[in-house]
């Protein structure tokens, strides 16, 4: 089974899951199943995503979207993660208004959705385990569905400790637990996705570059740099560089000397405007 084939089946299954966590917490009156019920959600996202972005990232580039598609996954995730941030706080105000008034659980359904929602997830985990190295994307997926793995055995030691002890508390408390985690990783994805929707420069020392690129015979000056991503593993940069009167095969070695001291620096993609003695700034980074 190839890698989108298991993606496909880890969504329906996940989305499946996600629906039968939400009606069994509904019906036992466990908050922390349905905190759960969310982070499967966020799994069926991120698998959707991931998946989306595979098919969608096969296709080529036209003269509308002459980068391609690989935004489209940037923007799925930005969307995903503002819903998971506001689900999230929601449930954390739920499970104060839980501690204050606690209400009955039926913890036998309560167990029996959770172990049912454990059982998927260690499948899916799985399935994409031998994927995980393939890209970033089938890896945060991957991840994903562990971090679930563990917040539906936290489900379950909930649903016994209610079982045998009465302890109805542990329930909002889980919750906040699985909450508080899905708020941090909804929180840094909206971060990435900003960053990259923005086109912040990627973590690059333009110090280093400028001084690389200036050791290249025939530079004599590199400044105005511009870098951004396109998608998760592209990055883009232009700059100037400041050369001697020269033919423009010369120019060319030149260029292509600067695009191999880039590709050091994880820039897939460089676009070079050539100069002589034009720019009055060439300080400027």
């Amino acid at each position: 089974m190839h890698t989108k084939s298991k993606l496909l089946f880890s969504v329906i299954l996940n989305a499946i899951i996600t629906l039968a966590e939400v009606i069994g917490g509904l019906l036992s009156g466990s908050l922390a199943l349905l905190g759960d019920s969310l982070h499967n959600f966020n799994d069926t996202m991120a698998l959707s995503i991931s998946y989306i972005a595979i098919r969608v990232g096969e296709r080529d580039r036209n003269a509308k979207y002459t980068f391609g598609y690989k935004r489209a996954e940037i923007l799925g995730a930005f969307i995903n993660s503002v819903i998971l941030v506001a689900v999230g706080l929601f449930l954390i105000y739920e499970a104060y208004r839980r501690f204050l008034h606690p209400s009955p659980i039926n913890s036998i359904l309560m167990l029996v959705v959770a172990f049912i929602g454990l059982f998927a997830n260690l499948l899916t985990a799985l399935l994409l385990h031998g994927h995980a190295h393939e890209s970033m994307n089938v890896k945060s997926a991957y991840l994903h569905i562990i971090g679930d793995t563990i917040s539906s055995i936290a489900v379950i030691i909930g649903g016994f400790a209610i079982l045998w002890w009465g302890i109805v508390w542990i329930d909002p408390l889980i919750s906040v637990l699985i909450s508080a985690y899905i708020i941090f990783g909804g929180f840094r994805i909206l971060r990435d996705a900003v960053d990259i929707l923005m086109e912040a420069s990627p973590d690059i020392d333009f110090e280093k570059l400028k001084e690389e690129i200036e050791k290249i015979e025939g530079v004599e000056n590199a400044h105005h740099f511009h870098a951004w991503r396109v998608g998760e593993k592209d990055i883009f940069l232009e700059c100037h560089v400041d050369v001697k009167d020269m033919p423009i095969s010369q120019a060319q070695g030149i260029i292509d000397k600067i695009e191999i001291k880039a590709r050091e620096f994880g820039i897939t993609h460089i676009t070079v405007q050539m100069e002589c003695g034009r720019c009055g700034r060439k300080d400027t980074i």
